[in-house]
């Protein structure tokens, strides 16, 4: 009979009872004995169905026992006649025979296993079956608890990689009538660590190169297992280059070579080291980086005042902002260069002390101050765009690098220009001619006014002693009357030279925008000064025009001839007063 009472139907090939021999039926007649319900007790299998085993016990009956039930326990056995197996009895059935089952007893056989390991401090092995609240469920016979808690040292964080797997674990506590048991694998892992950590202290040593497997990462290092005791390896001493984060070098889990830089035998502390594996690149710096040399590298970090450059691993150098280019006004690094860019620069000092190398982009190009004088003589015109307009003149963009100025002094010969604003805008593309480089101080002079012969170098020719001239006044003041006598040319009549008659002041006698004749007296195209006098044309006009000797043989006036001489002539009798 089965569990649920019906009958198996048995394979041909199958033992029967009518197979069995009288002899072997009176020896079990014999060897019958009567089981206790609630008993474990050794049942053989005699018989067998495609889903049924017949187990008998020894009692007057035989009963069947799901085969599910020994495949739970091992999937992969095969039941044959003969094998023999704890079970439990559960019951009498009121038509006859037992009620049987194997996981009861192997249940009972495992809380009784339980029982002992746990008194006896041991270990017992399960299977993670899946999760759970709080946890995971594992097969140790039974279904037993293993809190997240009490699965690693540390926080596992890919828990579903774990189902399946099979493990030792302690047993924390159980409760028989409630079904639970709860278990521990980091209990174990602590034993063997604290094992593991006492064999450490007598053998870690300071400058021992030793493996560990990372176990966290942060923004100042790495925490690494060496088996028995963990390590701390700064983010200072992971690379001789630089590091931005130490999770860019590493994974966790990753098992790496380190060398113990110091170990804290009262308080376990074990200061790693990997960059210590390798020689400090700076010893050879002096040899391998000489002044002078171009090599290659790429760019780490930009600043405001230049790029850092990597030329190996932990040997850095600075290409400041005045060495990126020839240009005075230079653009901002990050204009010229990109992080992570390979560039070619040379090597101009080395400070091997310090650890500081500086180099230079610059000086890759020819710098264009060393061919300017051959590509710009002095004398020749160029043209170029307005690039900045200041107070004392104009910058006029020549090439890269390099910027010429046009002195307000020398933007035109006649006009008075109090700002260069008044006549040109920045962007403005003119002409002008090369007056001056001074290739020292890297200065480029250029004139407008140059473009034009200077009016005043026919001043003498125009305006010979004794002609008569005519003009408009422009100017009256205590000493004189300045009279323009053509663009950019003017004249003063001297208060002195006004009239025969003393005369203390024209202020009164003259109105700006008049016309006013008068001689020349004088010139000086050097000096810039024209003098002329209405005293000197009306003696000339009485003598039937001939020009009174005292003119002829004349030297030029000592009276101010412009308003900037007037202006220092009048302050100059204010400091004799």
């Amino acid at each position: 009979m089965t569990n649920n009472g019906t009958q198996p139907a048995f394979a041909a090939d199958d033992t029967s009872f009518e197979e069995l021999s009288f002899a072997e039926l009176f020896e079990q007649e014999n060897n019958n004995t009567v089981i206790n319900v609630g008993e474990v007790a050794m049942g053989t299998v005699v018989g067998l169905s495609n889903d049924a085993a017949l187990i008998d016990v020894g009692d007057k009956a035989e009963s069947y026992i799901s085969l599910s039930e020994f495949r739970h326990e091992d999937p992969d056995r095969e039941i044959k006649i003969g094998d023999q197996f704890e079970v439990f009895i559960e019951k009498r059935k009121d038509e006859g025979g037992l009620l049987l089952s194997r996981e009861k007893a192997i249940a009972i056989k495992v809380w009784e296993q339980i029982a002992k390991i746990q008194e006896e401090d041991g270990t017992i092995e399960g299977r993670i079956e899946n999760r759970v609240k709080g946890g995971m469920s594992v097969d140790i016979g039974v279904p037993a608890f293993l809190p997240y808690s009490q699965i690693d040292l540390r926080p596992v964080k890919d828990l579903d990689g774990l189902i399946g797997e099979t493990f030792e674990f302690k047993i924390l506590k159980f409760n028989r009538k409630r079904n639970n048991v709860v278990i521990s694998r980091r209990a174990i892992l602590e034993s063997q660590r604290s094992a593991l950590r006492e064999q450490m202290r007598t053998s870690l040593e300071e400058g021992q190169i030793i493996r560990g497997a990372i176990t966290n990462i942060t923004d100042y290092g790495l925490f690494i297992d060496l088996g028995g005791m963990d390590g701390l390896c700064h983010i200072t001493d992971l690379s001789w280059g630089r590091v931005s984060h130490p999770s860019k070098l590493y994974n966790v889990g990753e098992e790496i070579e380190v060398k113990i830089l110091k170990y804290d035998k009262n308080s376990d502390r074990v200061s790693l080291g990997v960059k210590q594996l390798k020689s400090d690149p700076w010893e050879r710096v002096p040899e391998q980086y000489a002044p002078g040399s171009r090599v290659k590298g790429k760019v780490v970090s930009i600043t405001d005042y230049g790029v850092f450059v990597e030329l190996e691993e932990g040997v850095e150098g600075l290409v400041h902002i005045s060495e990126m280019s020839w240009s005075k006004k230079p653009r901002h690094p990050s204009k010229i260069v990109g992080v992570g860019e390979e560039i070619e620069v040379q090597v101009l000092k080395v400070e091997a002390e310090t650890k500081r190398i500086s180099l230079g982009m610059k000086q890759l190009q020819p710098n264009p101050w060393d061919v300017v004088e051959e590509s710009y003589p002095v004398g020749s015109v160029i043209e170029g765009k307005i690039k900045n307009i200041t107070d004392f003149g104009i910058f006029i963009g020549i090439e890269e690098g390099i910027d010429g100025l046009i002195h307000v002094s020398d933007l035109s010969w006649t006009e008075r220009i109090k700002h260069p604003s008044e006549k040109y805008a920045k962007g403005e593309t003119i002409q002008a001619v090369v007056l001056k480089i001074d290739k020292e101080n890297e200065r480029f002079s250029l004139g407008v006014k140059q473009l034009e012969p200077d009016p005043w170098q026919a001043a003498a020719s125009n305006y010979p002693i004794g002609s008569t001239v005519e003009g408009t006044i422009t100017n009256v003041t205590d000493f004189g009357v300045f009279v323009q006598l053509e663009e950019g040319i003017e004249g003063l009549v001297h208060v002195s030279e006004i009239s025969k008659d003393k005369v203390k002041t024209p202020v009164g006698m003259f109105n700006v925008n008049d016309t006013l004749k008068a001689m020349v007296i004088n010139v000086s195209a050097d000096d810039r000064k024209i003098g002329l006098s209405v005293k000197a044309l009306q003696e000339k006009e009485e003598n039937n025009g001939a020009i009174p000797e005292e003119y002829l043989q004349s030297s030029p006036s000592e009276g101010p001839s412009t308003i900037g001489d007037l202006l220092k002539a009048a302050a100059g009798e204010d400091l004799n007063k």
